[in-house]
């Protein structure tokens, strides 16, 4: 899959683009502020429906504007033309639309068009709660896993309703009880499976990533922790009833479980410098984009690199381009405040390119410039 053009109207800073693409590499300059990642959220919302950066669709739509439009205009693997749109005009419902029919459901879209997304936040995997690394699994299996999807829209309806009842001032009836933590549990028991099993076949791909950009001067280590592994959910969550009352939520379940991530043998959060915590970031980001392109529906994935080579001696740097470079990516989006990483990137590409510069909110091509770089 690749995106030939995109039309954007009124998306956060960006007022209006018109963008054809490489299908190769697509490198956008700028300095910070300009709009660089709002263009790359942009091809992020044709994927998943929404802003990677901002939940609040509302918020997304371009000051003192009414209205933002995105429409991406795509190849697959096998040469067909594909359309999306999606708009929204203030208090109104998001439309999105696959060649002009709407979507019932937006979840039914997820996986169409399989996207990397690599950026600065992502130091949140590291530092952030768990709640960051199951949203990781999550993104990742979606794209692949239809079943699974299903079954994690069914959990999170009961632990809502669950909650809801362990809230009440009085006591919940034994029967609606039963049935929303029944629901948890057949549900979560999927859930816990597809995550298990992903996270197994997934580990040694992150390893070899790793090793490739770091040159083996560490070794690092990811586990998965779940309730689920402890014996039969129903039971957990039910004998965690009592003390979940007196909480006011439900404790028990795989909207607990977490990725253990560690340098040698010690948290990475802790004994990890900027640069060893950048490289695991990147080698997780890498192994997403190799198991999804082997996995599901057979498409390569878009690959969107967000300033990535902060933090990073040259040496990883190189690593990394080299990688992004070789032929076993599909079509790259890469964002730099410095040419002189972009570059590089591109003396090394054999084949097709595209250099852009977003400045104020305006993005526009820089065709003399391409050239110079070749």
């Amino acid at each position: 899959m690749w995106l030939k053009r995109i039309s954007i109207l009124n998306y956060k800073n960006l007022e209006q683009a018109e963008l054809s693409f490489s299908r190769k590499m697509n490198c956008i300059i700028g300095k910070n502020g300009m709009g660089k990642t709002n263009l790359l959220d942009a091809v992020y919302y044709l994927s998943f429906c929404k802003s990677a950066t901002n939940p609040i669709d509302s918020q997304n739509i371009r000051h003192d504007q009414d209205f933002f439009v995105i429409q991406g205009f795509y190849e697959t693997d096998t040469q067909e033309p594909e359309e999306v749109y999606c708009g929204l005009k203030r208090k109104q419902k998001k439309q999105f639309k696959r060649n002009k029919k709407e979507y019932t459901r937006l979840s039914d879209h997820i996986g169409f068009i399989p996207l990397v997304l690599v950026s600065p936040a992502d130091s949140l995997l590291i530092a952030g709660g768990s709640e960051e690394r199951r949203r990781f699994m999550d993104v990742v299996i979606s794209q692949f896993d239809r079943e699974y999807l299903e079954a994690l829209i069914r959990y999170n309806k009961a632990l809502m309703q669950r909650n809801t009842l362990l809230k009440s001032d009085i006591e919940p009836e034994e029967e609606l009880m039963v049935v929303w933590e029944e629901m948890m549990a057949a549900a979560g028991a999927v859930v816990y499976q597809k995550r298990k099993a992903f996270i197994d076949e997934f580990i040694p791909v992150f390893q070899s990533y790793y090793a490739y950009i770091s040159q083996d001067r560490e070794e690092v280590s990811l586990a998965y922790e779940s309730h689920a592994a402890q014996g039969d959910l129903l039971q957990l969550i039910q004998e965690s009833r009592q003390r979940d009352r007196i909480m006011g939520y439900s404790l028990k379940g795989v909207h607990k479980d977490d990725l253990i991530m560690r340098l040698s043998e010690f948290p990475i959060k802790r004994e990890g410098s900027q640069g060893q915590n950048k490289t695991y970031l990147i080698a997780l980001k890498l192994a997403q984009f190799e198991f999804l392109k082997r996995t599901g529906s057979q498409t390569t994935p878009l690959v969107l690199l967000d300033d990535i080579f902060d933090k990073l001696d040259a040496s990883r740097v190189e690593q990394i381009v080299k990688l992004v470079a070789g032929d076993n990516f599909g079509q790259i989006f890469i964002t730099d405040t410095n040419r002189d990483h972009l570059d590089k990137i591109l003396k090394k590409i054999d084949g097709d390119y595209k250099l852009f510069e977003v400045e104020g909110g305006m993005v526009t091509e820089r065709k003399e410039e391409a050239h110079e770089a070749e």
